[in-house]
């Protein structure tokens, strides 16, 4: 990739990085209850990897 990025591209790949982060921690008490001990990577609305799975676009 270039070194000097698109300003649409950097924003396009700034917002990919930020779907690739968990949920934040006190999601899990609230979804799951109290008691629960669940990884907050659990409920994240998008998964994705640089290694796995590459971005079209």
């Amino acid at each position: 990739m270039a070194r000097v990025k698109h300003p649409s591209r950097k924003k396009f790949l700034a917002k990919k990085g930020r779907q690739t982060k968990w949920a934040p921690f006190w999601t899990i008490p609230k979804k799951y209850g109290v008691g629960k001990k669940v990884h907050p990577s659990r409920h994240t609305k998008v998964k994705r990897s640089w290694r796995r799975t590459k971005i079209k676009g």
